[in-house]
């Protein structure tokens, strides 16, 4: 635990934000454990569907402590995982989705950290920066593979070369987040987003991101594997549960699945 983290679970929702407002949410080997271990326990509770990833009003994080960073340099991929490895891994490995709330400066790992979010949402307070190079640094946290995939290598030169500053505007148009919304009621968006995926079938949900972060193959093969799929989970009592209630017209109760 780290009390510069805080970690509150309701309504199926866990909730994990940087909590260390007057260093900008820099973040410390302490909290990317906590995180960790926020990410990991979460993965086997059946009380959490959805995971929230966010900061302090005006503020998601500001990137490693440099101080902190460099008491114990990390290397990643050694035999001693450092804990900023351990929260990479457990948010890359995460099979439950996860949102990331976007409000205020975002640098570093809190950019490339939004390419392992099934859902990203920005203030138009946000700022994201990815200043690897000016720091005489490469990119991190497989942002060299993603950001040229999904953004584009235009765009991702600009964010890992030129280490441009990005608005949420800027970020919503290239991909990087989902969408914007005013700051003050950034927390109440992303708050309904992730009740409204609390709510729904737990395992269709996990299928759905476990398909979509399959490795790419041909259409057919796709096609394929998923009618396989869909075939076994028409005989899975949550598919049982969508049908019933919509025989009965009401809305699926699916909170006694996992």
């Amino acid at each position: 635990m780290s009390q510069f983290v805080t970690i509150e679970t309701s309504d199926g929702v866990r909730t994990i934000r940087w909590n260390r407002p007057d260093k900008k949410n820099a973040l410390l080997r302490e909290m990317y454990t906590a995180a960790a271990e926020a990410l990991e326990s979460g993965e086997t509770e059946k009380d959490v569907k959805v995971f929230i990833l966010g900061g302090t009003p005006g503020l998601f994080t500001a990137g490693n402590d440099l101080v902190d960073f460099m008491e114990a340099p990390p290397h990643i991929g050694s035999d001693d995982t450092p804990p900023v490895e351990r929260f990479m891994r457990a948010l890359m490995n995460a099979k439950k989705p996860v949102i990331a709330e976007v409000d205020g400066l975002a640098i570093g790992i809190g950019t490339t950290l939004l390419m392992h979010c099934d859902l990203a949402y920005a203030s138009e307070n946000a700022a994201f920066k990815t200043p690897f190079v000016d720091l005489a640094l490469a990119p991190e946290f497989a942002s060299s593979l993603l950001f040229p995939t999904r953004l584009g290598r235009a765009a991702a030169s600009d964010l890992l070369m030129l280490g441009t500053v990005w608005t949420g505007e800027r970020a919503k148009q290239a991909g990087l987040v989902t969408d914007v919304f005013p700051s003050a009621s950034l927390s109440e968006e992303v708050r309904k987003r992730a009740l409204a995926l609390a709510a729904k079938s737990p395992g269709a949900v996990r299928m759905a991101k476990q398909l979509m972060l399959t490795p790419e193959e041909p259409a057919e093969q796709r096609m394929t594997r998923e009618g396989a799929i869909f075939a076994e989970m028409l005989q899975s009592p949550e598919f049982a549960e969508a049908v019933t209630a919509f025989m009965e017209r009401r809305a699926p109760d699916f909170s006694k699945f996992g």
